[in-house]
């Protein structure tokens, strides 16, 4: 063969080993990903007619699963039993709408393999069981429920937490709907009306939405200045009816606008259980900015927390209050700048509640297959420590005599020693956010909570944390003592 003609040939080979490689690449190793790409349309018009894994909740209710749909041999319908309580977080999966929620993240897991593609056909001939897997989730329906029963239609979260595993109890999102609608014949208007509601229903507010926090925030402020040495509970501070801003001619008072103790000085203690502003915002400014972060930081704040979606960023500006006294203050009362979600807010009472360490949020405990066997198990892992063992005691303390005789009473169950913090931020308008966080039981806690009801609830701006979202607090955490 001459010069020529060899080069051809060689050229032709290396042309034939490409293509076989990238049709190899395509088929096999990157299979998944563009199947499930969503700017592939083959899935979701083949969707319908594809059995998905149950999800279930710690108890092995079923949330969500695939049923043989009655109009179409073949395939399945998939259906949500318990409804509007629990569309957040298990999401949705809708040929028409998408997915969202663990039936999104887990969708690979959840999906049955029997595609006839080649990876699955190689699958199979390894011995590889194509059925879908199913999750068992952490959460407790009796707490779901409870906390969806609680909100009462109000426009809020409830987030509870076991502060000693890090594995979440409950998440609602308020107002909510069954994802069943998105299957019935008028689901496209049913869609349209969901997305132009002015209530939102389709935002998941327990991880997409934050808010100022308001006071809860002092429970970051009161670990910061007792872990620093900078102040403790029995610390006192001056105790005017307004506190002058250091730079500026604007004040911050108190919720009541009167003194917090006698006028003439405060205990830090006496400040939190009666939430006074005047006194945090100085004991704000004492500590530091790069202290007070620094506990904000380590119970969820400027980080990115792993979780089977993204989350809503929560904030704490450190770098923009260092040399910024008066903006300190007002952050330093959970305004200004500062902005949290319902999960991270529980994050930081289940971090007071667990000795100061903060445990890393789950949802799903195990994976199983069809057979019922475990192929994955969540590990509980401290994501990181907040404040220190001592200081946690502490401040736990002072949440208690915040729920015994303080602003959180309405939270208080008989028998019971709840730990807790009010908060009431600003809202929409002159509309405030309410708050409540907390821990029960307080000498050996099982649940961590957070609750935020916007814009005053049925209160309207009347809501205060310790009128409005207290009592939902306690319903919840009496809801997780049964069950």
């Amino acid at each position: 063969m001459n010069g020529p003609l060899r080069r051809l040939a060689m050229l032709l080979m290396i042309g034939f080993a490409l293509m076989i490689g990238m049709a190899t690449w395509v088929q096999v190793i990157a299979a998944d990903r563009y199947r499930l790409d969503p700017r592939n349309p083959r899935p979701a018009l083949t969707q319908s007619g594809k059995e998905r894994g149950r999800i279930l909740a710690v108890d092995e209710t079923i949330l969500a699963e695939s049923i043989p749909d009655p109009d179409h041999r073949g395939s399945f319908l998939r259906v949500y039993p318990e409804g509007a309580p629990f569309t957040y977080p298990v999401g949705w999966s809708s040929r028409e709408f998408g997915e969202t929620g663990l039936e999104e993240a887990y969708s690979s897991q959840l999906r049955s393999r029997r595609d006839l593609t080649l990876s699955d056909l190689l699958a199979a001939l390894l011995g590889e069981d194509l059925r879908p897997h199913h999750l068992v989730t952490t959460i407790d329906p009796a707490v779901q429920q409870a906390a969806y029963e609680a909100l009462d239609g109000q426009t809020g979260a409830v987030v509870a937490i076991d502060p000693t595993t890090g594995a979440i109890l409950a998440m609602v999102s308020s107002p909510s709907f069954d994802p069943a609608i998105l299957e019935e014949e008028d689901a496209e208007t049913t869609w349209m009306e969901l997305s132009t509601d002015p209530s939102r229903p389709l935002l998941d507010r327990t991880t997409q939405e934050h808010y100022p926090p308001g006071s809860t925030f002092k429970t970051v402020v009161a670990g910061a200045a007792i872990d620093t040495g900078t102040a403790g509970p029995e610390t006192t501070f001056p105790d005017p009816t307004e506190f002058q801003l250091p730079g500026s001619t604007a004040t911050i008072s108190n919720f009541d606008g009167e003194v917090c103790n006698d006028g003439v000085e405060a205990t830090v203690e006496q400040a939190f259980v009666r939430s006074c502003n005047t006194i945090f915002a100085e004991v704000s400014i004492a500590t530091g900015a790069e202290e007070i972060g620094l506990t904000a930081d380590a119970s969820g704040f400027n980080r990115e927390i792993p979780f089977p979606w993204p989350l809503a960023a929560s904030v704490f500006p450190t770098a923009d209050l260092v040399d910024d006294p008066a903006a300190l203050a007002q952050s330093g009362i959970g305004e200004r700048d500062v902005r949290a979600t319902a999960l991270v807010m529980t994050m930081v009472a289940a971090g007071v509640a667990n000795q100061g360490v903060v445990m890393h949020p789950y949802l799903v405990s195990r994976i199983i297959d069809a057979t019922g066997a475990t192929v994955e198990e969540t590990q509980p892992i401290p994501f990181e420590r907040s404040m220190a063992a001592a200081t946690a005691g502490v401040v736990g303390e002072m949440m208690q005599k915040v729920v015994r005789e303080g602003t959180g009473t309405a939270a208080a169950i008989s028998g019971v020693r709840v730990a807790g913090k009010t908060g009431t931020s600003t809202g929409v308008g002159n509309l405030p956010n309410a708050w409540f966080i907390g821990y029960a039981p307080a000498e050996d806690p099982t649940i961590a909570v957070a609750v935020v009801v916007e814009a005053g609830g049925k209160a309207g701006e009347d809501a205060t944390g310790g009128s409005v979202a207290a009592p939902i607090a306690r319903q919840v955490i009496e809801a997780s003592l049964r069950s």
